[in-house]
This record gives structure tokens, C-alpha cells and sequence, in this order.
């Protein structure tokens, strides 16, 4: 490839995203000015935990922080659905707004309420593109069909089937889509015929299936990352580490200009 292609990736990682996904951006910028090309964002939004949307806001007084989260509609979602599946329950933008002004300023706090997103992925990305965190960054969503057709087949996957009355994302191995409950309790589901546009890899898959797609010359790997990418699996690629960041997993609430 003649171009430079620099990629990060992400799960929806909060309302105002963690300061490493901010780190990894900057990374990415910076590079980008040495080796010119494009900055793509790999955003998977096909994970389902609900923990990684927290959003951790110090006080702007010296109070004590807050850790906020999504109000999702009912339990088979918040434990099993995709990101880009979750709906946001009528009325959690409205009540959440009316606390964010003892963490953020006015203008962060009016852009919030000013998402109308209702899922939690689209949600997530309309904030980081509203907060200007995006500009001229191309996104690459894991939930996409076409990304997912375009996508290399993998044995270590997630797929999106129906469970009491909504979509789940269950881990599919040796002919057996199993949920976890928690510790050693799992839920196994009833086989069902699946195509490429239901499958998401799990996680030491998601290298050589985003690469498949994005086929990117330099990626940007978070501290999480360095420890389970298969980089000998993509020798094409130069792998770059985020700029180290202190309070890492608080939320970044800058607007960028």
C-alpha cells in the first residue's frame, strides 16, 4: 500500500469517552503529520458488556467523582445485547443532563442534551463527533453487514441471534451458542442457522478480521491491547503504543475546536 493507513479500535467506551481513547487519537493525529494517509476508527460496537460504558466524571467542585451509566430496557438487554443494539430508555438524557453541570461545563453539558441517538453506540459516536474528537476520521463499525461480509471467517466468534424477544451477541463454539451469566454459569441457546452479518470475533479474533476489512499499515494499541493482539498475525503492520496518559479511564470532556 502506497498510502499510510492508520487505524485505532474501540468499544463505545462512555458518553464522554475514557481519556485513553483520546491518547490513542492524539497518537494517531501525530503520526499522521510525520507519514500523511488517513486515520480510520475502528469502533467496535458489536461488544456487549455494559460495563464499558461507564462514564467516570470528577466533580468540579473537589467533591467526590461520579460514575454514570446508561439506563437500558430490561435485563436480557443490559447483560447480552450489542452496543449498537442497546436501547436508551425515554427520558435518561433528560435526567442525566440535570446532574452533569456539577462535573462539566455549560457547553459540554448542552451538547449532551443535545444527542439524539437511541442506541448506545450511536449515542457514544454522535458525542465523540459532536465533541469534534472525529473530525476527518474515517469510522469502520464492527456491527456494519457489509464490513461484517467483507470480513475474513473466524473460528473465535460472537453471533447475533433472538433470545427473549431481543438480539443477543452469544459466544458460538464447537456448534453451541452459549450467554454468560457470571462465573462459571452459562445459558446455552438453541442452534440456529447464521450468516457473516451476524458474527463478531472475540477478542484474540479481532485482529486479522479488522484487518481483513480496514487493512491498515500502522495501528494504534491501547495498554489492554498490547497484552492479547496476535501481531504475528499481521507481520504488514507497525504496531504503535497510545501516548502513556494518567487517570486513564476518566472521561475526556474537551471540546475540540
Amino acid at each position: 500500500m502506497s498510502v499510510p493507513r492508520i487505524c485505532f479500535g474501540q468499544q463505545p467506551c462512555g458518553f464522554f469517552p475514557k481519556r485513553f481513547l483520546w491518547a490513542k487519537i492524539v497518537t494517531a493525529r501525530r503520526l499522521q503529520q510525520e507519514i500523511g494517509g488517513e486515520i480510520v476508527f475502528f469502533y467496535h460496537d458489536s461488544d456487549h458488556d455494559p460495563r464499558e460504558t461507564r462514564t467516570l466524571l470528577p466533580s468540579r467542585s473537589g467533591g467526590q467523582p461520579v460514575q454514570l451509566n446508561f439506563a437500558f430496557a430490561n435485563s436480557v438487554q443490559r447483560k447480552w445485547s450489542p452496543l449498537y443494539l442497546k436501547r436508551i430508555v425515554p427520558g435518561w438524557v433528560a435526567q442525566t443532563a440535570r446532574q452533569l453541570p456539577a462535573y462539566v461545563e455549560k457547553p459540554q453539558a448542552e451538547l449532551f442534551r443535545g444527542v439524539t441517538a437511541g442506541t448506545v453506540a450511536d449515542f457514544c459516536l454522535e458525542m465523540y463527533q459532536r465533541m469534534g474528537l472525529l473530525e476527518g476520521i474515517r469510522v469502520v463499525r464492527s456491527s456494519d453487514p457489509a464490513v461484517r461480509r467483507a470480513a475474513c471467517p473466524v473460528s473465535e466468534c460472537f453471533v447475533d441471534i433472538p433470545h427473549a424477544g431481543e438480539i443477543v451477541r452469544a459466544r458460538f463454539a464447537n456448534g453451541l451458542f452459549r450467554l454468560h451469566e457470571g462465573g462459571d454459569r452459562y445459558i446455552d441457546l438453541a442452534a440456529t442457522p447464521f450468516g457473516p452479518e451476524q458474527v463478531s470475533p472475540a477478542r484474540d479474533a479481532r485482529l486479522r478480521w479488522m484487518q481483513a476489512v480496514v487493512q491498515c499499515t500502522h495501528y494504534v494499541a491501547g495498554a489492554g491491547e498490547q497484552a492479547y493482539l496476535r501481531t504475528e498475525e499481521a507481520p504488514e503492520i507497525t504496531f504503535l503504543k497510545r501516548y502513556p496518559i494518567d487517570r486513564s479511564d476518566e472521561a475526556f470532556t474537551e471540546i475540540q475546536c
